[in-house]
């Protein structure tokens, strides 16, 4: 693990989450409805954040696990690290939040959570800190408009609060107001990028029950679904790559998982952290 066990994790202000987050998530946006920010804090600096809210779309997954009331879950919409932090502190750094969490918001449930694998990755971070795979989808809400700003098309579908406070639309006025977002978005020359989204789920609370299957990380594979920072790679390859440069440097491979990281338990608490 090295120095992924001297990570400190702790609640920080949406503001200095939310211009971190600007600076380092591959996207450069903020998700709206966050609720609690964690920072990831190594050698007395802020290196990484996670920005959990009850999701935009709440009325179409509260229902994912069985009887899930209105506050039971987090969504987590927000994952970012600088470079700094060493080996494992994604992973670790969940697994330190959902330890927190359990203990300090014993009314949260479980967790959600998106892969982008259409510009970003199919989800490793979540794979190693415990996370169950539910569903592989191809992408149909994410576009590139023609000034080459990458979108989600829901705030196209609805008023949203943009940064100021202030609702919009993003243009869909008029007669343009009742149109739909795919037909919105195409009508000013928008593209639909071609990717997946995979959706993972942690139940903090074993005892709650999914209403949805699990489904097989090979599965990412079979459906061509693999990506790793933005490159489009399947985990076999990924895995074949990893073993290969660690023999050429006299390390010993390791087996049965993905390189970049190891399963995490969440009580495993590092040192600094609160308990």
């Amino acid at each position: 693990m090295g120095r992924a066990k001297e990570i400190v994790v702790k609640v920080i202000p949406a503001k200095i989450a939310n211009d971190f987050v600007k600076k380092h998530h591959y996207s450069g946006k903020v998700a709206f409805g966050n609720k609690v920010h964690f920072g990831v804090f190594l050698d007395n600096a802020l290196h990484g954040v996670a920005s959990f809210g009850t999701g935009i779309v709440k009325r179409k997954t509260i229902g994912l696990v069985e009887n899930t009331g209105w506050n039971d879950y987090l969504e987590l919409s927000r994952l970012a690290f600088d470079d700094y932090l060493p080996r494992n502190s994604e992973s670790r750094a969940l697994s330190v939040i959902i330890k927190l969490l359990k203990k300090h918001s014993p009314h949260v449930k479980w967790l959600l959570s998106y892969a982008d694998g259409t510009q970003c990755g199919d989800g490793t971070i979540y794979r190693a800190a415990g996370f169950v795979l539910t569903k592989i989808g191809k992408n149909t809400s994410i576009y590139k408009l023609p000034d080459g700003n990458v979108v989600c098309d829901l705030p196209f579908e609805a008023s949203v609060i943009a940064d100021n406070g202030i609702k919009k639309r993003y243009g869909k006025t008029g007669e343009k107001a009742s149109w739909s977002a795919k037909r919105f978005i195409k009508y000013i020359g928008g593209e639909q990028l071609v990717g997946h989204q995979l959706r993972y789920i942690y139940l903090i609370d074993k005892s709650c029950k999914l209403t949805v299957p699990t489904i097989p990380f090979s599965k990412i594979d079979e459906m061509g679904a693999g990506m790793y920072k933005g490159e489009k790679i399947s985990i076999a390859e990924r895995r074949k790559k990893a073993a290969a440069e660690e023999t050429d440097s006299g390390v010993q491979p390791e087996t049965g998982g993905l390189s970049p990281t190891l399963p995490l338990h969440i009580d495993e608490v590092p040192n600094g952290n609160q308990d």
